[in-house]
């Protein structure tokens, strides 16, 4: 993998995301944003939790700090329970500032990718593959991310309000 192509393409990718996460959670109510999806699913909270979450894991895997402590969104771990009634949930502002925070940290810390540092073993395998490196793991978490932004998409709808991309 070329560090340069790749920086350049996960550029692309995390600007989508950024910017339609943040169009999708524009001016949600932190009870809309705990509005459960039926007949099963997490709320967008939880989602916009989730992408916070994992953009620390990013910034971690790409040498960087994060803006806030590692473990401020365990809540939102993969795997964690559904909210009931906002429980553990963090105020929705809350996640959208400490989001736009990693935007310009996960820009910066992609210019500064090598092509060794891609090569290194990812720290851990959504798939379990043995053979995963940073550069693939990096490329499956811009996919991740994207995923759960469409479903910011679909939770905002669920909570009554009109979508925005259109």
């Amino acid at each position: 993998m070329n560090a340069q192509t790749i920086a350049q393409a996960l550029t692309v990718q995390f600007n989508y995301t950024g910017h339609v996460t943040r169009a999708n959670l524009l001016g949600l109510s932190d009870a809309d944003a705990l509005v459960q999806p039926q007949p099963a699913g997490n709320c967008a909270n939880w989602v916009a939790g989730h992408i916070a979450h994992s953009r620390v894991g990013v910034l971690a895997m790409l040498g960087s700090n994060g803006p806030y402590a590692a473990d401020k969104y365990q809540r939102y771990s993969r795997g964690s329970e559904p909210m009931a009634d906002g429980e553990g949930a963090s105020p929705l502002s809350e996640i959208v500032a400490d989001l736009e925070a990693t935007q310009p940290a996960i820009l910066a810390a992609l210019q500064n990718m090598t092509d060794e540092g891609l090569a290194e073993a990812a720290p851990f395998s959504p798939s379990g593959d043995e053979n995963e490196t940073v550069g693939s793991l990096l490329v499956g978490l811009a996919f991740h991310e994207a995923y759960h932004t469409g479903q910011l998409g679909v939770l905002r709808r669920v909570s009554g309000h009109e979508g925005v991309v259109k």
